[in-house]
């Protein structure tokens, strides 16, 4: 029989971001195959020229990028409360954010649709991860039963 081995939920969290930003990625990495993007980059805009691409934007979209790279770090290394309410409140953040996406005008591509579902999927995942976020007396009481 196979042993199926429980794994810390810091550990899933830490995991679950770092799927999480290969996903933000790979999207945007394939958004440099298109045409229009390629274009838009030239001239410096974005999203179907609805938006400047300045200095300004540009930190903002690293900044929006470094908060789930330090949750990959944060959520193994802050204590459990703290770091199932960090998780919460950033997952719920960029699933806001996430939704914004969709008022960038432009057309919205097969890929590009696909790795937003399972971005939210991943959202979904890491909020449901920490909400759940087992407690001590929930392990005592597990400890207790019955091998199964």
């Amino acid at each position: 029989m196979l042993e199926d081995v429980k794994i810390n939920v810091k550990i899933k969290l830490s995991i679950l971001w770092i799927c999480l930003m290969f996903f933000y990625l790979y999207n945007d990495v394939l958004s440099f195959y298109r045409r229009d993007t390629i274009e838009g980059v030239m001239s410096g805009e974005f999203g179907a020229g609805a938006i400047q691409v300045t200095p300004d934007f540009l930190l903002m979209g690293a900044i929006l990028m470094a908060i789930p790279i330090f949750m990959i770090f944060l959520s193994l290394a802050l204590p459990a409360k703290t770091n199932r309410l960090v998780n919460i409140i950033v997952g719920i953040f960029h699933a806001v954010v996430l939704l914004g996406t969709l008022l960038v005008p432009g057309e919205l591509w097969a890929y590009y649709a696909f790795y937003m579902i399972l971005e939210a999927v991943f959202i979904a995942l890491i909020v449901w991860t920490a909400w759940k976020w087992p407690t001590q007396e929930g392990m005592a009481s597990a400890g207790t039963r019955a091998p199964g």
